[in-house]
């Protein structure tokens, strides 16, 4: 019998800024709030099931407009997990937090927003990444 398997190779179309940050969720979220005129909203928690190995739990906050996604999430699991990695993006694990930005411009774009992002105080250091370069891309689709 003939076994098929899909193989999907998916391009990410947002920017990636990783933040370390030893600040909870929700503060990290008002911070960003008020120092980039957002309404970041927490959102149901984001689940990852693997199978046999168990399941991961992230926060995830969300402003969305019509031109303009932002989407704060936290890159360890919550839940207690067995996994060595337990991140939804173990590629970057020395990140706390991960930032997606869909159609950032003018103000919002990434230049603007990593000198902005730095100048926080609840922020210790940011960086960006390009998000079609990561091993676990997949989980950062959502």
């Amino acid at each position: 019998m003939k076994t098929f398997t899909l193989d999907v190779d998916y391009e990410c179309d947002f920017a990636l800024f990783g933040l370390v940050s030893s600040t909870r969720d929700y503060t990290l979220a008002w911070t960003l709030n008020r120092a980039l005129r957002l309404r970041l909203v927490k959102q149901p928690e984001l689940l990852l099931n693997l199978l046999s190995r168990g399941r991961l739990v992230f926060t995830h906050y969300l402003y969305a407009t019509e031109t303009l996604t932002f989407r704060l999430l936290r890159n360890r699991s919550i839940a207690p997990s067995n996994l060595k990695k337990p991140f939804l993006a173990p590629d970057i694990k020395e990140y706390d937090y991960l930032l997606a930005v869909s159609n950032g411009s003018g103000d919002l774009a990434d230049e603007e927003l990593m000198q902005q992002l730095t100048a926080l105080d609840a922020v210790q250091y940011v960086c960006q990444f390009d998000p079609n370069s990561l091993k676990y891309k997949e989980n950062l689709i959502l």
